[in-house]
Formats: structure tokens, sequence, C-alpha cells
């Protein structure tokens, strides 16, 4: 009973800064989520854990991690009311998969290589390389985490269930960069 009393206050505080702060809480949340799914990465992997990537993930969560969905989110509730749109879920689900998820993916995987310090080139061949394997898993796996999201979640939530959800997604990302950069150093020895 008394460690739910933090908790307690620990959500109701994140709550009220969620409502008078949204931006900048969705922005510092998707930041901390971000760096911890990077540390989580390289400790699953056995990696010692290396700043760049940490640094990246968090930068990305911070800018445009719970920014750009924060406004996405906020388009598609406008574009597809429930009032009015006939199969409001089906049609977010579809824009959400077909046309923002793409576009996010690809943003995503460059920006992440140039916060970590590649030039252009180095981050246009990663993403490249990555970008078909990255957006298949993604409408494989994230999906119904989709559904579950636009179905059931408030809208003021839907960043911070899709930045916990994210997590993972930010281990898999990390592992699949650091695959890849491995295959570059062993072709190199």
């Amino acid at each position: 009973m008394s460690l739910s009393k933090p908790i307690m206050n620990l959500v109701a505080s994140y709550l009220q800064n969620l409502y008078l702060n949204p931006i900048r809480t969705k922005a510092i949340t998707s930041c901390v989520v971000g760096s911890a799914a990077s540390v989580a990465s390289q400790v699953v992997a056995g990696d010692s854990v290396r700043l760049d990537p940490v640094l990246a993930f968090g930068l990305y969560g911070l800018l445009f991690g719970g920014t750009i969905p924060h406004f996405f989110y906020d388009l598609v509730e406008r574009l597809f009311p429930e009032e009015v749109v006939a199969f409001p879920l089906v049609k977010k689900l579809l824009f959400e998969r077909l046309i923002f998820a793409p576009l996010m993916q690809a943003f995503s995987l460059y920006t992440l290589a140039r916060f970590e310090g590649k030039n252009h080139s180095a981050a246009t061949k990663q993403l490249y390389a990555l970008y078909s394997t990255v957006l298949e898993a993604n409408w494989k796996w994230m999906t119904l985490f989709q559904i579950i999201n636009l179905a059931f979640v408030p809208p003021m939530l839907r960043v911070l269930f899709m930045n916990l959800v994210g997590f993972c997604w930010a281990m898999f990302l990390a592992s699949k960069r650091r695959q890849m950069t491995q295959k570059k150093e062993d072709r190199k020895d």
C-alpha cells in the first residue's frame, strides 16, 4: 500500500503535465523511452553500452518521436471524426499504415544515422539497406498495436501507448542497425 501512493502521484503528475504541456511531455517521454531502449538493446546483445546510439535515440525522441506523432494523431482525429466518417477506424488505420508508417520509418532510419554522426551518404546507404526489412516488420508486428491504439486508447494517451510499444520497436531497430554495422566490419576484416 505504501508503494501505491508514490506511483499514483507520479501518474497524476504525468497526466497533469500531459494536459498542460502535451508536446513537451510527449517529447521528454519519447526521449527517455528511446534512450532506455537503446541501452537495453545493447545490454541484451551483450555489447558494452556505446553512447552515440543512446544519444541518437534520445535526441530523436526529444525532437521528433513525441512531436510528430502528437500532430499526426491530432490530424487523424480531424480527418476521420468518429461522428461523421463511415468506418473511421479502418480509414485511420489505413492512413497510418500506408502513408504515415512508411514515411516515418524512412525518416527515422535516416535521422538516427545522422544523429550518430554518419554523413549523408552513409545514412542514405543504411536507409536503403534496412528500409524494406524494417517497414515489413513494422507492418507485420505493429499493426495490431495500432488497431488497439486507434480503437481503445484516448487520443491524449496515444503517443504514450506507442512509446511504450516503441520501446521494443526501438530495440528491434537498434539490433537491425547493429547487425548491418557488424556485417560491414566483418567484410572489412
